[in-house]
């Protein structure tokens, strides 16, 4: 993770302050698009989740769209650098942001950035919802949410739950279970999923609320215990898990992925846009891959992505200042 200054630095060093926004195009062009290449930001590495379920749907757009997606990687400062040059770039179409629940977590984790996740972008399509999965070391004497909140009390403080870093969805599904069963477990940040999950393989931390597509070879092959999956319905690839909703009533948490455009892009792009992907979405073959990952397509209309995006930003506002969550 990165602190403000080093955030500031990191923006900074990608010209983004630097860059206004552009004037909206012109109406008629709208009949037009997409008349050229589309550029797809990801705001993070190559390899990652949001990367993939980028690269997952990109062919599907290039199909339906009938000109080529580029993904452009653009990572940095937790996702922001990507999300600010996406936010201050042209309102033509041709710049895309691949927006999720990072977003609406950044909003509030971070004290100053240079766009505004709500104000700034125009929703156009959601992608996909998944679940992350609270994981636990064979060698921890629980089976159950229940079992877990029992032995959490009887140990305070003394129970490691491990994330994938500070400020991370698995991060603030941990630090939202703790507010809502009144358990004290300690939190043990790293820096991705890989380094948390060998960790937990070898008996280092106790509990790591994980993301399925990286740790579900490891559930299957019993390595280590799912207890529960954090989305409010189950998931098809753990059919058998339990949902943490089930035994803690109201608790929910979606891993959310979804398409964002700048703000004042023409409506009739919008539009355009989010028929084709919710149509690449129907694709039984894109859906299946979807469910690889552990989540399940996401079609919606621009005005409940809009919903949903502020829902989330408040939500995730109210776990961070409770939590008393800092950006490393």
């Amino acid at each position: 993770m990165i602190n403000r200054r080093g955030l500031n630095t990191a923006l900074l060093g990608a010209g983004i302050f630097a860059t206004g926004l552009h004037a909206a195009p012109a109406a008629e062009d709208s009949a037009k698009y997409p008349s050229q290449s589309i550029r797809f930001i990801v705001p993070f590495t190559p390899g990652g989740t949001t990367d993939y379920v980028a690269r997952t749907v990109q062919p599907k757009m290039q199909d339906l769209l009938g000109q080529p997606v580029v993904i452009e990687n653009r990572p940095g400062a937790g996702g922001n650098v990507g999300s600010e040059a996406a936010a201050h770039a042209a309102p033509d179409g041709y710049t895309l942001l691949t927006s999720g629940i990072g977003n609406a977590i950044s909003a509030t984790l971070y004290d100053k950035l240079n766009y505004d996740f709500i104000r700034d972008f125009a929703p156009v399509a959601g992608i996909m919802r998944a679940a992350n999965v609270i994981d636990v070391h064979p060698s921890v004497p629980v089976n159950s949410v229940p079992e877990l909140i029992a032995y959490a009390k009887a140990n305070p403080g003394r129970v490691t739950m491990g994330s994938s870093g500070v400020g991370t969805s698995p991060h603030l599904s941990g630090e939202l279970f703790k507010l809502m069963t009144g358990v004290d477990m300690l939190h043990v940040p790293y820096r991705g999923n890989a380094p948390a999950l060998t960790d937990l393989l070898a008996g280092q931390i106790q509990v790591l609320f994980d993301s399925i597509s990286s740790s579900i070879e490891h559930i299957r092959s019993g390595k280590v215990r799912a207890l529960a999956v954090t989305t409010a319905t189950r998931v098809p690839s753990l059919p058998d898990v339990p949902t943490v909703g089930e035994f803690v009533p109201g608790y929910e948490v979606s891993v959310w992925f979804s398409i964002s455009a700048p703000k004042s892009t023409p409506p009739e792009i919008i539009a355009t846009l989010n028929r084709e992907i919710n149509a690449g979405l129907a694709d039984p073959k894109l859906a299946a891959r979807l469910v690889e990952l552990g989540g399940a397509p996401m079609p919606m209309t621009p005005a409940e992505l809009g919903k949903l995006s502020a829902d989330e930003v408040a939500k995730w506002a109210k776990v961070i200042r409770a939590a008393n969550v800092k950006p490393e």
